[in-house]
């Protein structure tokens, strides 16, 4: 099953922003090809927190095991480093039993960890977050944000105003280091990662169908019980809001709702609008990366488009078809 044209295994990164339906596809080419799912979301790895993510179901699942869900509780802090490393464990094993890994999922950042490696950052520094968090407390994040603009503009560009523990983490490491994140996080482009990856990518060709569907879907997951969901884990877990798990998309807004920060018809165009600022920076990421495969949507049947690709690349045959 490997790529004639390389000595490492083959792996497929089938990608996407939110709402694209990449868990249906990847559950169609599990069904056809000799591949295990790898989930990459980092909002995926926690425990109950289900409605929010459009976690797989039950059914889902039993028809096509995903790895890397479920695995932490969500008073955990879940990192990139974490996830390269419980990846690539995964990766081995589902080669080791003859099978490609199909890595799935809309968390970049992890794609990149995984393939790139991870750059070398000083510790945190209890003192230097300290002092950071008192400065946020009675200026705000948005203060620090335009300090961060000034000393690191492509970080502070990638970074959102109200991501406090990134515009921390940015401020500290500069304070630290004497260089900014950007500077130290700078590679050469060479892949780290050993295997021969094909990148596919899922995304509807027109922006007003996606978000659409952002709209929908978020609408759907509050019928659901988002805000019984979010304020279970909270007493549960005696959560706060500077959690990654409570950072996430969707989470976040909920959080601020619940604690009355704001009006459940503000949380909902909060949420709205987020998710699908999300799906923007996705999508810039994913078009940044030449070596990505674009599913043409409007074509039609993106699984079959799917298949002829990594038939055609990685010489994979359909499961019984000889």
């Amino acid at each position: 099953m490997q790529n004639s044209k390389s000595r490492f295994p083959p792996a497929i990164f089938l990608m996407g922003p939110t709402a694209s339906g990449k868990t249906e596809l990847a559950v169609t080419l599990v069904e056809k090809l000799p591949c295990e799912i790898v989930s990459v979301d980092s909002a995926l790895v926690y425990r109950g927190m289900d409605i929010g993510t459009a976690k797989p179901t039950a059914e889902i699942l039993a028809r096509a095991p995903h790895r890397l869900i479920d695995i932490c509780d969500p008073n955990e802090a879940y990192s990139a480093a974490r996830f390269r490393e419980d990846a690539l464990a995964a990766m081995a094993e589902i080669v080791q039993a003859g099978h490609v890994p199909l890595l799935v999922g809309g968390t970049m950042m992890y794609f990149k960890a995984l393939q790139y490696g991870l750059s070398e950052l000083p510790s945190a520094d209890r003192l230097v977050r300290a002092r950071l968090e008192a400065e946020a407390a009675a200026r705000g994040w948005s203060a620090l944000h335009q300090r961060l603009a000034a000393i690191d503009p492509e970080a502070a560009a990638r970074i959102h105003p109200n991501d406090p523990q990134r515009i921390q983490r940015a401020l500290e490491v500069f304070e630290l280091s004497g260089k900014t994140l950007s500077q130290l996080q700078t590679r050469d482009n060479t892949p780290q990662l050993q295997y021969s990856v094909l990148k596919l990518a899922r995304a509807p060709s027109r922006r007003s169908v996606l978000h659409q569907r952002i709209e929908s879907r978020f609408l759907s997951m509050l019928e659901q019980g988002l805000e019984r969901e979010v304020q279970a884990l909270v007493v549960r877990y005696d959560l706060s809001p500077q959690l990654p798990s409570m950072r996430a998309v969707g989470y976040r807004q909920v959080f601020g709702y619940l604690a009355g920060a704001y009006s459940r018809g503000e949380m909902i165009d909060r949420g709205v609008i987020a998710t699908r600022q999300l799906a923007k920076r996705q999508l810039t990421w994913l078009r940044a990366d030449k070596e990505v495969h674009w599913l043409d949507e409007e074509g039609g049947d993106p699984g079959g488009q799917a298949l002829k690709i990594i038939g055609k690349t990685l010489k994979l045959s359909r499961i019984g078809s000889g």
